[in-house]
This record gives structure tokens, C-alpha cells and sequence, in this order.
């Protein structure tokens, strides 16, 4: 993710480029492993709500759901590096992670509630998987920030480190070089039926949809825009 310029925040044709990503990797038997990265000091900051406020009934949010239900159907290793701002997407595209490594300056946010929206990316059923209940009702729905260490705590990252890039780099190397049949069983067994992730990662989406057009959201993305201009 390079738009350092937004703060590396996903708009549509991002979403379609990642997609086409994992889904090569996927494809691909030459690739063991599936890295993502940010740019200094910006994982991403979520969502362009540009495209929120500009969104389209008729066009929904397929580029979004393609991205997504990539990630559900991926068979190998999925590793991120993060270095400062992970917002939104940039914290809930973590669940989907096998390893996560994070700088001391990072910070995971999702600020969903606050637009009038919903949880997404399936972390309504991984967040509470990963960090209990009432952590994940804290970050999801309060949209309160968690730290790098206490992400840690929480089971959202492995560790901490300043060199958090190179960290997810090699743990992607050394996952490459394991015999990748066993690694794919592995993988499969540890992660169990992806069957309700899928389900749940349409449910939301169709929820999220719904919620672009609420007058709640519309309300918000114009408070929003509002700051920005002054």
C-alpha cells in the first residue's frame, strides 16, 4: 500500500489491485508466501471516505468484497509488516494474518461507529476470536485506539519491534522455505472452516453497504469533509 499522500488510505482501484494480488498469489505454486506492507510511518489509514461519500447503490462495494473473500480463500501464510497509522481496514485486515509485526509508533484504530457504520473484514466474528469480547467491543464498536504493546496483549500482533518491516520480511522467507503441502495442511487445521468467515464477511458487507446511504453516515461524512475544508 504506497499513497503515502492519503496516508495510505484504499480506494477502489487499491481494493482491485489487492485483490488481483492475493488472488495471483493464490494461483500462483511459485509463491509460498504473501507479504503486506505500508509505507513509513503509514500502514494505512483506511478507507478513502471519498468513495464512501460518493458511493454508488448500483455499483455496491465489489471491489471491496473481492479483496475480502480473496483473503478468506487464501491457502498461504499472510504476514504484515506495520509502521504507524492502521485505521480501519489497516487494523481489521489483520485478523486475517498468520504473523503481524508493528513498530513502537503504530496505533490501531477503527472509528466504524463514529461514521455510522458497522464492522468489517469478518472482525466482528475474528476480533472477538483474537481478543475476547469486551476488547473487541472496545476497539470495534467504542473505537477505542489500542497501542502497539497493548496490541501485542491483546493477540492482534506477534511483537514489537523498530525494524517491524524487516521482522515480516524474514518470517515470510523462512515460511517460504518449509515444505509448502505440510504449511498448507498446517495452515488449514489451525485456522479450521473458513465457511462462516465467508458468511460473515458478506453479512457485513451487506450491512455496510446499507449503512453508506443512512442518514447517519451521510451526516458524519459531511462533519467530516467539513473539518477537512476549514
Amino acid at each position: 500500500m504506497n499513497r503515502p499522500e492519503k496516508k495510505n488510505a484504499l480506494n477502489r482501484a487499491m481494493y482491485q489491485v489487492l485483490a488481483e494480488g492475493v488472488e495471483a498469489a493464490q494461483a500462483d505454486h511459485a509463491v509460498r508466501c504473501v507479504l503486506l506492507l505500508g509505507s513509513e510511518g503509514c500502514f494505512s489509514s483506511g478507507n478513502d471516505l471519498t468513495d464512501f461519500a460518493d458511493f454508488d447503490e448500483a455499483a455496491g462495494l465489489s471491489e471491496v468484497q473481492r479483496f475480502l473473500r480473496a483473503l478468506v480463500r487464501l491457502e498461504k501464510p499472510l504476514i504484515a509488516g506495520v509502521d504507524g497509522l492502521a485505521v480501519g481496514i489497516g487494523t481489521t485486515v489483520l485478523f486475517h494474518c498468520d504473523l503481524a509485526y508493528a513498530t513502537p509508533r503504530s496505533s490501531f484504530r477503527t472509528p466504524f461507529l463514529d461514521l455510522g457504520l458497522v464492522p468489517e473484514a469478518g472482525s466482528s466474528l475474528l476480533a472477538p476470536r483474537t481478543m475476547g469480547y469486551q476488547r473487541a467491543f472496545s476497539l470495534l464498536v467504542m473505537g477505542d485506539s489500542l497501542s502497539a504493546e497493548a496490541a501485542v496483549e491483546a493477540g492482534l500482533i506477534l511483537a514489537v519491534s523498530d525494524h517491524a518491516e524487516e521482522e515480516a520480511r524474514q518470517a515470510a522467507v523462512r515460511l517460504a522455505a518449509k515444505p509448502p503441502e505440510a504449511l498448507r495442511l498446517a495452515r488449514r487445521l489451525m485456522r479450521g472452516d473458513t465457511a462462516p468467515l465467508a458468511e460473515r464477511v458478506d453479512a457485513e458487507s451487506a450491512t455496510f453497504a446499507e449503512r453508506l446511504t443512512s442518514a447517519e453516515a451521510r451526516a458524519a461524512f459531511a462533519a467530516f469533509f467539513g473539518r477537512r475544508v476549514r
